[in-house]
């Protein structure tokens, strides 16, 4: 004999077969939230209800629709036919079939990563099983809201190439800096494009990465700024502020988004780890730093700070950062945005090397140059 709730599924079905779209809805979430609130729903219940809803999802209006995916998706008792007519409407209903935990194959997430539409591409970033290709995809599509879910998503580890793609883009979204820089499973030396951004424990982390990554792999060495050169880029911070800059980019090896780089980093450290990367010493770099006579030049703390940190770091040290703050690669030009997945260079650096200081030094130094602990 039928079940109660059988009864009454098979008592709706009939009055919504009569006509009425909003008694048909709410028949449908009525039923859906009390076989939901059973522990074990009988058989016959489920059949009926999976008859009602593969006849009524195709023509509920959008917020039921919408309402019973997000009840639906995750439940382990749901028919497949459901799901199936469910997902037949896409848009933000699909959306929320895959944001509320929707099974779905690991093919079946690498096509939604690479072939559909934004809304679905968006939930899809928040979940939980998001492969390493997957990740890879959905930073390839270079949309911000679905950056900012994939590094707000903690449960998955974001692969080399992702990683890549996100930090490449990071620099002129700050929501995004502050998210990658806000995880603990992230290796210092893969945010370093980050350092202007970073608190203080990341930057001295960042730091030692450079160091032990130099000590282990030296970069080609590059020839030192001579006096002349030094003289004439000092002459030129104290009348042409931009071309000193424009000076120290060529200096470096680099061109003029760099030179862009170098003016709009009011901090001055990009341009003190430039200056020390072209073989200045910290006293000779603080002279051009004060001759550039902007706000940093004015303040006896922040040029203080900047020579500490310059003493921190030799030219190899320095010219690594600087050329990771400014997306460059050794041999000049970008760096390429996207490398491969096994790049042996994507391994964490390995603690090692002589720390040129000591950590407390490190952290007042840091402090005064106005970064943040944690």
């Amino acid at each position: 004999m039928p079940s109660r709730i059988a009864a009454d599924l098979a008592q709706l079905a009939h009055l919504a077969s009569g006509g009425g779209l909003d008694l048909r809805q709410v028949a449908l979430r009525v039923k859906a939230d009390l076989l939901l609130s059973t522990t074990n729903p009988p058989a016959e219940d489920m059949a009926a209800f999976r008859e009602m809803a593969v006849a009524l999802i195709p023509v509920v209006d959008e917020p039921t629709a919408l309402i019973l995916a997000r009840k639906l998706a995750g439940w382990r008792h749901v028919p497949p036919e459901i799901l199936t007519a469910l997902r037949a409407r896409g848009g933000e209903v699909l959306a929320a079939l895959i944001g509320h935990g929707m099974p779905l194959s690991p093919v079946e997430i690498e096509e939604i990563a690479a072939e559909g539409d934004p809304a679905a591409q968006l939930a899809l970033a928040g979940r939980r099983d998001l492969s390493a290709a997957a990740s890879t995809l959905l930073a390839g599509r270079d949309d911000r809201a679905v950056d900012l879910a994939l590094v707000g998503n903690l449960a998955v580890v974001l692969p080399r190439a992702a990683l890549d793609l996100l930090v490449a883009r990071a620099g002129a979204t700050p929501a995004l800096g502050l998210g990658l820089l806000a995880r603990d499973d992230l290796p210092a030396a893969e945010l370093a494009p980050l350092f202007l951004q970073a608190s203080l424990d990341k930057r001295l982390a960042m730091i030692e990465a450079a160091t032990a990554h130099e000590a282990l792999a030296p970069s080609p060495r590059r020839p030192t700024i001579t006096p002349e050169q030094f003289a004439g880029l000092v002459a030129t911070a104290l009348v042409d502020r931009h071309g000193a800059f424009a000076a120290l980019a060529d200096l470096f090896g680099a061109g003029a988004e760099f030179a862009q780089a170098l003016a709009s980093d009011h901090s001055r450290q990009l341009s003190a780890l430039t200056l020390v990367g072209c073989g200045a010493s910290p006293e000779e770099a603080t002279r051009f730093l004060i001759g550039l006579g902007d706000d940093t030049a004015l303040s006896v703390q922040r040029i203080f700070a900047l020579a500490d940190l310059m003493r921190l770091l030799n030219p190899a040290t320095a010219r690594r950062l600087a050329l990771q703050i400014g997306g460059l690669a050794e041999h000049g030009g970008a760096r390429p945005a996207l490398q491969p997945a096994m790049d042996p260079s994507g391994t964490p650096a390995r603690a090692g090397g002589e720390r040129p200081a000591a950590r407390s030094s490190v952290q007042e130094m840091l402090r005064r140059l106005g970064g943040k602990t944690g």
